[in-house]
């Protein structure tokens, strides 16, 4: 069982957009090992490729990441200058999502890296850790903020503010986070990452919008203390849109099962499959924000069934289930025991 047949397939460039849940993208990998953890069984990569994720997400990267470094400059000048605590919180908000979006577009980038002998999967892990920062920081830049509207809420006096111009610049804030925003939409349901930027986007325009409303209302009414509590009411909204990300970031970071996966299926299907006497060891887990990785030890009457099989199984665990890169390791029933027999057995 030394044998390895290879489908092409280029292991360099793994920028999925398909969604840790069954697609219709051709097949990913199936790996078949012999006894014990020796890779000295048949190994076939059934199908051609993966789908990617859109190309246009790096000219949206560098969009976003131009248009919301401008709005930063002009929006940090005329919040000082108003007086407006939301506008200025909203500045120091667009330019944590400067960083958010460059961390988001390197990530990007990184898990098309080519694998080497240290880093076996090559880079794909880095799209959960952005994940996970942008997350973790959008979280602080708003209890900051949260902080700075409350110190102003009590204050004996608040300060006087600058309605018109507020209305204004937040105005034009709706429209540069709102276009941003759009440039990922496509993404947003397939690859947390980019999901991560996303939202990171909308949290911006709706922090944008609830500015020209506090301008508005201090137009109207000359009530300043409606700046800093429209903020407070701001930064809870951006928290509660935040909080399926981070824990989805924080789930995927710890190789918990992705969304989407039920291991007790998968292993039904394992166990039904031609020839299949047991299953031990089963393990799946996110490689990426995009891929899905398996590995099962499959007992078989017979012995090796063959590549045939190994391609076939791969297939149905993509079409199915979404699991793009599966290794089976084929055990011979009535053989030794497998030292890992007991550990996690679906």
């Amino acid at each position: 069982m030394a044998e390895h047949a290879h489908d092409p397939h280029d292991h360099a460039d793994h920028g999925h957009a398909r969604a840790p849940i069954p697609s219709t993208a051709p097949a990913g990998h199936g790996h078949s090992h012999g006894g014990g953890h020796a890779h000295g069984a048949g190994h076939s990569h059934g199908g051609g490729g993966h789908s990617h994720a859109p190309a246009t997400f790096g000219r949206a990267f560098a969009i976003g990441i131009s248009l919301n470094i401008a709005f930063v400059v002009i929006e940090a000048i005329y919040g000082f200058a108003s007086e407006s605590m939301a506008l200025v919180a909203d500045a120091g908000h667009n330019l944590s999502d400067v960083l958010g979006l460059l961390v988001a577009w390197i990530a990007s980038v990184l898990v098309k890296r080519t694998p080497t002998p240290r880093f076996t999967y090559g880079l794909r892990g880095s799209s959960i850790l952005a994940a996970l920062f942008n997350a973790v920081f959008l979280l602080v830049a708003t209890g900051a903020i949260a902080w700075e509207a409350i110190v102003r809420l009590v204050a004996p006096e608040p300060q006087p503010v600058a309605g018109l111009t507020v209305m204004v610049v937040a105005g034009l804030g709706i429209l540069v986070n709102g276009a941003t925003a759009w440039l990922f939409a496509s993404g947003k349901g397939s690859d947390i990452n980019i999901r991560g930027a996303y939202l990171h986007m909308l949290a911006d325009a709706a922090v944008s919008a609830g500015v020209v409303v506090t301008g508005l209302i201090i137009v109207l009414t000359g009530a300043a203390w409606i700046d800093p509590l429209v903020s407070l009411v701001i930064a809870g909204l951006i928290v509660w849109a935040t909080w399926g990300l981070l824990r989805d970031s924080v789930v995927m970071s710890l190789s918990a099962v992705p969304p989407g996966i039920d291991p007790a299926a998968v292993g039904t299907y394992l166990r039904a499959r031609a020839g299949v006497a047991d299953l031990h060891d089963l393990h799946i887990w996110p490689m990426s924000t995009t891929d899905i990785a398996l590995t099962a030890h499959l007992v078989m009457a017979e012995g090796h069934p063959g590549n045939g099989f190994l391609i076939a199984t791969a297939e149905e665990l993509r079409s199915r289930f979404g699991i793009g890169h599966a290794t089976l390791q084929i055990e011979e029933a009535g053989g030794p025991a497998c030292a890992l027999a007991g550990d996690c057995t679906v």
